[in-house]
């Protein structure tokens, strides 16, 4: 079976939230290095990261963490030139069938989340598996190879959905709530890191009630 590579677009400015989102520093770890680790995790390969305004910053995080960077210097442009960018590099391996394209100011999306894309894509026959989450789909999104045409055709400034929803009867659904919850300001990352430490409080308390009841 041909492998599954993962583009994770990291190359935006940030000038909503005024400060570099991709290494906000999120359960121990930047949210860069965190999209990297997942995507490796999920057996993604290869795993590119496309990189812009703090292309040298970025480069630091990642350093011995078994991504390849690609530097988009036309990302003021729009997301759609680092799709293209991260695609383009994807579909130069000719091992890579499909593709998974990942945000990093999407804090919970987990490596289990990337592998139910990739199993639902071999089981349903779609080449197209998309996120369902706030009424509507969208990214994390994996795209068949017979899709990387689509996406290098897209418009500078367009985004991935556009090309899911017009693709409707050929995407295959995975639920994920949480895709909601995303990083545009710093009232989004202090609600992100409320949800992650209630998480956490809520694993240990169960993880103590399962002990207990051993005993």
């Amino acid at each position: 079976m041909q492998n599954c590579g993962a583009v994770i677009l990291a190359a935006g400015g940030s000038s909503r939230f005024g400060r570099p989102k991709q290494l906000l520093n999120f359960g121990g770890t930047t949210l860069v290095r965190r999209m990297v680790d997942l995507a490796r995790d999920a057996a993604c390969k290869p795993v590119i990261v496309v990189v812009g305004e703090q292309k040298n910053e970025i480069a630091e995080q990642l350093r011995g963490g078994g991504a390849t960077l690609v530097e988009n210097e036309n990302w003021r442009a729009g997301i759609g030139t680092s799709i293209r960018a991260g695609v383009k590099k994807v579909a130069a391996d000719a091992n890579a069938g499909a593709v998974v394209l990942l945000l990093c100011d999407q804090p919970f999306v987990d490596a289990k989340l990337v592998r139910e894309l990739i199993a639902l894509r071999t089981r349903a026959n779609k080449p197209i598996v998309a996120c369902s989450y706030d009424d509507s789909l969208g990214v994390p999104a994996l795209f068949d190879r017979s899709c990387f045409a689509a996406l290098l055709a897209l418009q500078d400034s367009s985004g991935a959905k556009p090309l899911i929803l017009a693709n409707r009867a050929r995407v295959g659904v995975v639920p994920f709530s949480s895709g909601k919850i995303d990083i545009d300001t710093e009232e989004d990352f202090e609600r992100a890191l409320i949800v992650l430490r209630e998480s956490a409080t809520a694993r240990t308390s169960e993880s103590n009630a399962a002990r207990s009841g051993a005993e």
